[in-house]
């Protein structure tokens, strides 16, 4: 087999030999996109030109009027640049099928996504993976391979489990353009061997640093890993790119990494050319108000960037760090005719969207369907006892408090460790809505039995009530978060009874759900419904005092074990760092609290020792 990346995309002996009669005038092009101002990436200047197009392909950039056609597509006094590339995704997240997620960013110009499917793989294993990299839809799908599913099977049990073998034959697979984000904590002989295979086959590794310095930064790159979508400040940056990393700077609904990376212009400017976008994890909504490649280009012009350098960083960039630079990434002679047309740079609005040379989009409006089918076995996978007891719910304590190793979120899915009091009522430690430490838990849904493990968390500011996700990363397990165990036990009932999704409980009723029943993470309906739904769900939650970004995003992600301080699975409480269980309950002796805060210089330490 082949490791070349999609050469099913390349010309064909026969589409490749029309090319160039049509570049020498030999033969009549399909398209021309005339007189517009054509972004050469290369040298960063905008040319006035015509793009030649055969079938899929560009033949040639031609002086205005070189070449005539029957279809023409009049482009004067316009930009002509690339299509954007997203260089880090997870499809599952946008909570949208890949079809729909096309139909929504497609006529933003993002029609090129990198997406590491472990979503999707840790529920239904390499079938799953292969559902998220198929589409009928313009949307062009390159693989970022799992790179363990699951995550650390000493830890948490997951869905499916995927062979390491599988893995490794993934990483040979032309569809495959990378490894996907790896445990940065894991540094074992398996991890040691993944990483090297994925250098053989001449894919890059992708990097989740978790926003590691020194040691644990060294020790990750030391492996291969090529790129990073953690760096959120200029330092991090910078540290990265002096060390050869390349930066997937990130804007998703947890975060907008954007805004400090930029706002320090000068400091940064030698990292520019060593840098793509991605949104890694952003739910529909925010794709649909705020954008999704197209407004990091926004932000980028906004910030004092150069119009050419933002788009070559959204294009050409990650094709040239991927290896797809032959593919995609310039308008230039032999790759795919896949550009868009814009009128003010800055604004970044595509008025006419077009992909392997034929007219995907226009103002905003996709021009085709999403009839991509959702096969049965991917509905009805969420799998929780009729009757979800609250006493599962139950952290034992004696006396009338107890101390806790808690979490505190910030900066999207981070986690500070900190320890709190809390009340103890009939021997069941209580969350503390007052303080905002509020009962976590983690409940299978993949095997029926019920199976949870419970924590506490700061962050999520919920004065009563509950709201749950079927999504957590990346275990797929039902997470919900809430000021009493009823409530809590009530959201879990209905994310089984809905078959997925979202919902926000008030006194035991539902108050509001998005519907997610593909693998219990996305919707195949118009993204228009699905992002409606979310709109009021947020408005809810909002009502029941939850002032975190994007609540439901954030809830997917506190369990994550690769993240420091803590994680937390269906198996129970985790010490990111050592990849171990740690006690809920802390023991207080004679020589103090034995918790694993890293240190207690946070400003939640103080209000917890001031309050409690």
């Amino acid at each position: 087999m082949t490791t070349a990346l999609r050469p099913e995309l390349l010309p064909t002996h026969e589409e490749l030999a029309l090319l160039r009669r049509v570049a020498i005038g030999q033969a009549p092009a399909d398209l021309i996109v005339r007189g517009g101002r054509v972004l050469a990436v290369h040298t960063g200047e905008f040319l006035e030109r015509d793009v030649v197009v055969s079938g899929r392909h560009i033949a040639a950039i031609t002086p205005v009027g070189h070449f005539d056609c029957e279809n023409v597509i009049d482009a004067t006094g316009k930009h002509i640049v690339p299509t954007f590339i997203d260089a880090h995704l997870h499809i599952e997240w946008t909570m949208l099928t890949p079809g729909e997620l096309a139909r929504v960013s497609v006529p933003r110009g993002t029609t090129t996504v990198l997406t590491d499917p472990d979503g999707l793989a840790n529920v239904a294993g390499l079938a799953g993976m292969d559902f998220m990299r198929t589409t009928g839809t313009p949307l062009r799908i390159f693989e970022q391979v799992s790179p363990s599913t699951p995550v650390n099977a000493d830890l948490e049990r997951g869905g499916a489990t995927i062979p390491e073998r599988d893995v490794l034959d993934r990483l040979a697979d032309p569809r495959s353009v990378a490894l996907g984000e790896g445990n940065p904590f894991d540094l074992g002989d398996v991890a040691t061997n993944r990483f090297r295979e994925a250098l053989v086959t001449g894919k890059r590794i992708t990097g989740h640093s978790a926003r590691q310095s020194s040691e644990g930064l060294w020790g990750y790159l030391a492996a291969g890993v090529g790129d990073d979508h953690n760096a959120a400040t200029v330092d991090e940056v910078l540290d990265r790119v002096r060390l050869g990393a390349m930066i997937n700077l990130m804007s998703g609904s947890m975060n907008d990494n954007t805004v400090e990376v930029f706002s320090d212009l000068e400091r940064v400017r030698p990292a520019l050319d060593h840098m793509s976008f991605c949104a890694d994890d952003k739910h529909v909504l925010d794709i649909a108000t705020e954008g999704h490649i197209d407004h990091h280009v926004r932000q980028a012009i906004a910030a004092g960037i150069p119009p050419a350098q933002a788009y070559r960083i959204a294009t050409w960039q990650p094709a040239l760090y991927y290896r797809l630079d032959h593919v995609l990434g310039s308008l230039t002679p032999g790759r795919l005719a896949d550009l868009q047309i814009i009128g003010d740079l800055a604004g970044v609005t595509p008025e006419k969207v077009v992909v392997g040379g034929q007219l995907a989009a226009a103002e905003g409006v996709p021009f085709f369907d999403n009839a991509d089918e959702v096969p049965r076995w991917l509905l009805d996978t969420v799998h929780v006892p009729e009757s979800f007891d609250p006493a599962l719910l139950a952290v034992a304590a004696p006396g009338d408090t107890a101390v806790v190793q808690a979490m505190e979120m910030y900066d999207g899915y981070f986690k500070r460790a900190f320890h709190a009091t809390l009340p103890v009522v009939d021997g069941v430690v209580q969350s503390h809505p007052a303080l905002d430490v509020l009962k976590i838990a983690v409940v299978d849904r993949h095997y029926g039995d019920a199976q949870c493990g419970v924590g506490f968390v700061r962050g999520f500011t919920l004065a009563r009530g509950a709201i749950a996700v079927s999504i957590n990363c990346t275990n797929a397990n039902i997470v919900a978060v809430g000021a009493d165990d009823a409530d809590i036990a009530v959201a879990v009932g209905a994310l089984r009874d809905q078959g997925g999704g979202f919902v926000v409980v008030d006194g035991g009723a539902v108050t509001a759900r998005v519907v997610l029943p593909v693998g219990g993470m996305m919707s195949a309906a118009p993204w228009e419904a699905t992002a409606a739904a979310l709109s009021v769900a947020n408005d809810v939650a909002f009502d029941l005092g939850c002032r975190i970004r994007s609540p439901f995003m954030v809830l997917s992600f506190v369990g994550l074990g690769v993240v420091p301080d803590l994680g937390l699975t269906e198996l129970g409480l985790i010490d990111a760092t050592s990849q171990s269980f740690i006690d809920l309950v802390l023991a207080v002796g004679p020589g103090g609290i034995a918790c694993r805060c890293p240190n207690h210089d946070f400003p939640v330490h103080a209000l917890m020792e001031d309050q409690s």
